[in-house]
């Protein structure tokens, strides 16, 4: 069975150009034409064809390429092996590349600027969950404030992080002892620790005044992944975030801090 020129170029993926010019080179020339002189392609011409693009697709030029196909079978293995190192010195580099542009990504989206090794040592399991930053950052891109608080964040040395996760580790003990002990929400220590995470995001990230607080609060209760940031899994219990965010809310009102009709709203 033989094919037109049309047909083989559909069949491979490539130009009808192409193949006029692996003829014209002696690359690949068809072993048959028709009756009205046209090209027709067999069998064996298109073996050859997948071997082209088989090379064609791991970098060879054209003149390799036909010094592979025709050439002896060990200078043909000699020539694979070399350039199976080359992928190979190419695929590392890239790794590392993708290694980069992820930390650069997680830099972006997070604020933190610590290596893999460093994030592990100073948060433990406190983790961030790139789906939230990336939408926290979609969410707040036009506010100042997380502009701010994201390039302080990434500002943050190792020693200040350590320092700043210090203070939570200590505030969330406070919290989760205030829970436990049935301290009421809007009572006046869960208020106290409410007032605390607040300073402390002023003290580390941006101002954070009571409607802002509010709206951070909302997040912890809504979104787990939120909630995670302030206190990692193995320490939450069932209605903590809601505690924390009617802590919130409550020293929000005690401050004076007054909702906006977006937050009635809600």
């Amino acid at each position: 069975m033989s094919y037109s020129v049309g047909q083989v170029a559909a069949f491979a993926g490539v130009t009808v150009r192409t193949l006029h010019h692996y003829d014209k080179t002696g690359l690949l020339s068809p072993t048959g034409r028709s009756h009205a002189g046209y090209r027709r392609y067999g069998d064996a011409d298109l073996v050859r064809l997948q071997q082209i693009l088989f090379y064609r697709g791991l970098g060879f030029s054209l003149d390799e390429t036909a010094t592979l196909l025709d050439g002896p079978q060990a200078k043909v293995l000699a020539q694979l092996r070399s350039r199976q190192q080359e992928l190979r010195a190419e695929i590392a580099r890239l790794q590392r590349l993708d290694e980069a542009t992820e930390r650069a990504i997680e830099v972006q989206q997070t604020g933190v600027s610590l290596r893999p090794e460093e994030r592990a040592e100073v948060f433990g399991e406190v983790a961030f969950d790139l789906s939230y930053a990336t939408e926290a950052q979609v969410k707040w891109e036009h506010s100042d404030a997380h502009r701010q608080a994201m390039a302080r964040a990434s500002a943050h040395t190792k020693e200040d992080w350590r320092r700043l996760m210090g203070e939570a580790a200590a505030w969330r003990a406070e919290l989760l002892a205030a829970f436990d002990d049935g301290e009421p929400g809007d009572g006046d220590r869960a208020m106290g620790l409410a007032e605390e995470h607040r300073q402390h995001l002023t003290r580390w990230f941006t101002p954070c005044p009571p409607d802002v607080h509010r709206r951070i609060a909302d997040d912890f209760a809504a979104d787990p992944r939120a909630f995670a940031l302030v206190v990692p899994q193995s320490g939450q219990r069932p209605g903590l975030a809601a505690y924390l965010c009617e802590a919130i809310h409550a020293n929000a009102r005690r401050s004076g801090g007054s909702r906006t009709e977006s937050e009635e709203d809600r």
